[in-house]
């Protein structure tokens, strides 16, 4: 890229002026990822100054059943296969309670698309749920693509089917089943019914009742930079919408090495892919961030993208490290990648010290907790932000 572009590009950023699709396809192309991840960390700066946000959750998959069968998912099993699982409500309860500990802010629930499971299974589980745990745990369930299940096996309008899961205990959707909204890409690894037009549907109905939630991208397989660009771009217009989106989520996608469990390779895109390296990592958070600038929050998911790489994501537009997790079985079924299941507390702060910045503890809608002191100023070796 030529320094009158870079100078173009630096300009609209400073000045506030919205990117346009050209832009975002410019900055991909971009060989300097010390100038690109310095743009984005002035973004980064100037909405969350030297704060990187994080919570105590913890996951939770009551099913790995799934009538879907996604190219890059290891995580579904079908009816009848040896480690194929649905929890009873009270499992799911007992397993929960033994989480609460350290704290727990916040339950996330995800589970395969269950074909005979009845609908009123998850409301209940939501209440049981609710009524078991402290009233500070906020339960985060389900992606538009379980919501979209939902409105088939129950006949409800998924209006109807958020009312309920509202007054049974629900704060948040999750930010799943979006992968890539683009359809030449789409049609490639998703296969179940929910695409852009019911996933926008869905979230649009949820900030309508006013509910915040997270958006995903799963980037690194087969797409190209200007699926991922056409992706934020059409987020950034449901949120000019809705205002509803919290945080954006790049999620990386993970070679199924070998599923730990039964041996077997389910993944059917990595013959023809390679995982997203470290610099492309931080390339897409930093494209990311620059484009989608209603979003407060950038939200690096450490599980998937390791820790080293996580830290280096908060100097290139993230500002939230998500939180303790422990047992993400959707990444762990895939790719005994070498995350840690668990990060504590402890764990999490001295990761954002370590990496120059303040932790600050928020809960799922990102009211503040704790504030902790950042790094040592006093200690020569003490690391800072990136200056802006």
């Amino acid at each position: 890229m030529d320094a009158g572009l870079k100078k173009e590009l630096e300009d609209k950023v400073r000045s506030g002026e919205r990117l346009t699709r050209e832009d975002g396809v410019t900055l991909y192309e971009s060989d300097d990822l010390a100038w690109l991840g310095g743009l984005a960390h002035e973004v980064r700066t100037r909405k969350n100054g030297d704060v990187v946000h994080f919570n105590v959750n913890r996951h939770l998959n009551m099913t790995n059943v799934c009538t879907a069968s996604c190219a890059y998912c290891s995580f579904q099993r079908k009816p009848g296969e040896k480690d194929a699982y649905t929890m009873r409500i009270e499992e799911a309860v007992r397993l929960a309670k033994a989480m609460e500990g350290d704290n727990l802010t916040e339950l996330h629930i995800v589970n395969g698309l269950h074909p005979t499971l009845p609908w009123r299974y998850y409301p209940r589980s939501l209440r049981e749920l609710k009524a078991a745990l402290p009233r500070t745990v906020a339960l985060k369930a389900f992606t538009a693509t379980e919501i979209h299940h939902f409105e088939t096996i129950s006949g409800l309008s998924a209006s109807e089917i958020l009312d309920e899961l509202i007054d049974a205990g629900l704060e948040s959707l999750t930010g799943g089943g979006a992968e890539i909204f683009d359809w030449e890409v789409r049609q490639h690894i998703v296969d179940h019914a929910t695409h852009w037009e019911d996933w926008s549907r869905i979230h649009r109905l949820a900030h309508e009742k006013g509910l915040k939630t997270p958006a995903t991208m799963l980037y690194g397989h087969i797409e190209e930079p200007r699926h991922r660009v056409d992706h934020v771009l059409r987020l950034r217009e449901l949120q000019d919408e809705t205002g509803g989106f919290q945080v954006f989520i790049p999620l990386r996608y993970q070679h199924d090495f070998v599923d730990m469990k039964d041996g077997k390779i389910r993944n059917k895109l990595q013959a023809r892919t390679t995982m997203a390296t470290g610099a492309e990592a931080l390339k897409t958070f930093a494209v990311s961030r620059l484009l989608f600038d209603n979003v407060p929050h950038v939200k690096v998911f450490w599980v998937m993208h390791g820790v080293q790489t996580a830290q280096l994501a908060l100097q290139h537009g993230a500002d939230d490290m998500d939180g303790s997790v422990v047992e993400y079985k959707i990444t762990h079924d895939a790719d005994n990648y070498g995350t840690p299941n668990k990060l504590t507390r402890d764990d999490l702060l001295d990761l954002i010290r370590d990496a120059g910045f303040r932790p600050v503890e928020r809960n799922t809608r990102y009211d503040i907790l704790r504030e902790y002191d950042g790094p040592d100023a006093g200690r020569r070796e003490a690391p800072q932000p990136m200056r802006v």
